[in-house]
């Protein structure tokens, strides 16, 4: 049973990229301990392609060599935060439109349907407590938003992180208790997406 991982930094979490067996330290390593530990009689093998600062365009273009050729019976895609956060930086980079982020993962999730046999998992972008990142609320909404209408479309299972982790904060006091930056998890984001993920895998392996 083959389960691979696609996304950004939060899916990357500082993997070695010289093994895509390696889960960085992320929701990937928790995600996929949990689904092991739930059946010991499958044999899983768990790939991690995620890409810090990938946006949606790029894991377009790079999605046949670090997914579809793989041909995993389940993959999952998270990505859309950078989509939001470059438009807002100094550098001389294409900004995209929320046009642009649904064509381009429209495009991803077509190629995944027609080109695996894959059953696909799609979480949605989120934005913590965040000061210095309010400014993109709105954006990173209207973004989980695409994912949630395309998930209805494409997606086999959809864990919409932005309204799960938005929950678990009325009752959490402390503010940065899942994320320092609000984007990227620390163990105790990346354990709670992990559950969630398990969650869904589990309706999957079923």
């Amino acid at each position: 049973m083959r389960i691979l991982f696609q996304g950004d930094s939060i899916t990357d979490a500082g993997r070695d990229k010289r093994n895509y067996h390696n889960m960085g330290n992320g929701y990937p390593k928790y995600a996929a301990e949990q689904i092991a530990a739930a059946h010991p009689d499958i044999d899983f093998e768990f790939i991690n392609f995620g890409i810090s600062g990938n946006r949606t365009g790029q894991l377009f273009d790079r999605l046949y060599p670090d997914a579809i050729v793989f041909q995993p019976d389940i993959v999952s895609v998270l990505i859309g935060v950078n989509d939001v956060w470059h438009r807002y930086n100094k550098t001389a980079c294409i900004k995209t439109t929320d046009e642009q982020i649904e064509l381009n993962y429209r495009q991803i999730l077509t190629r995944l349907k027609n080109e695996t046999n894959a059953k696909i998992i799609t979480l949605s972008p989120y934005l913590l407590d965040a000061e210095d990142k309010e400014h993109m609320r709105e954006g990173i909404e209207r973004a989980a938003d695409i994912a949630e209408r395309l998930a209805e479309e494409f997606a086999d299972a959809y864990v919409p992180l932005n309204k799960l982790f938005a929950e678990a904060l009325k009752t959490q006091p402390e503010p940065k208790y899942y994320s320092a930056d609000g984007v990227h998890p620390n163990e105790n984001g990346a354990r709670f997406i992990a559950k969630h993920y398990a969650e869904a895998a589990e309706k999957l392996l079923r």
